[in-house]
């Protein structure tokens, strides 16, 4: 068994794996809750990926062999960002998910969380790719440095029109983020061929259906990215 820890911008979630099987998802989780984790699911090996949270205060929590990721973190991949020190962990294991579910194919990877990352894999080399705010983060912004428009919650049906105010700012997020998307897409595309894209976070079932392009929905791709790194570190 393999226990992944990823502590995000917003929460802490473990994957459980036999091998490549994810057996097991908790989210959210608090770090107090770690050692009983480990203790029911009895772990071979862990790996800890942590945005929020200092690795070294995780590892007081668990005694499992542990692996923390970083940039220098050993990868079957080529890092080709100019500043890998600041590359955002999350990145790293979404990409390490696409590379091991599809062997290596050139991937265009779209996590949909706190923020919206694109994130390119070519020809075994990551390159980079783009940051903008996530759903949540724009709805919150509107409200946050505007003086009367209200904060709103996502709707599986966004208008086109939004024919009140807390309806044409649904309208303008979502649709915005959709459209936004499918563009971002068409330029990686024209860009470097044809491409897998995955969408994996939060809010990737929430886009899937809206999104016209062919994309594989891979909800727990840092996970899967995550544990692929651990076994590629531990074979």
């Amino acid at each position: 068994m393999n226990l992944i820890i990823d502590f995000g911008n917003t929460y802490g979630k473990v994957g459980l794996f036999e091998k490549d099987e994810l057996i097991k998802v908790l989210s959210p989780v608090e770090l107090k809750e770690l050692p009983a984790i480990e203790k029911e699911y009895n772990p071979k090996h862990c790996i800890i990926s942590s945005s929020s949270v200092n690795p070294s205060t995780i590892t007081e929590y668990i005694k499992t062999s542990t692996l923390t990721l970083s940039h220098k973190t050993s990868l079957p991949f080529k890092i080709g960002y100019k500043t890998p020190e600041t590359l955002g962990l999350d990145r790293i294991a979404g990409v390490a998910g696409a590379y091991f579910k599809y062997n290596g194919a050139n991937s265009l990877v779209i996590d949909l969380g706190t923020c919206i990352t694109y994130d390119v894999l070519i020809d075994n080399s990551y390159l980079g790719g783009g940051i903008s705010p996530g759903m949540h983060m724009r709805l919150k912004a509107l409200n946050t440095f505007t003086a009367n428009l209200p904060l709103v919650e996502p709707i599986e049906e966004a208008p086109l029109v939004g024919d009140t105010t807390a309806n044409s700012i649904l309208s303008g997020i979502i649709n915005g983020i959709a459209a936004e998307i499918e563009q971002i897409i068409r330029m990686y595309s024209d860009k470097y061929g044809s491409l897998q894209i995955i969408i994996c976070g939060g809010d990737s079932i929430f886009f899937e259906k809206r999104l016209k392009a062919s994309i594989f929905a891979a909800p727990e791709l840092v996970l899967r990215g995550l544990n692929g790194i651990l076994q590629y570190n531990v074979s």
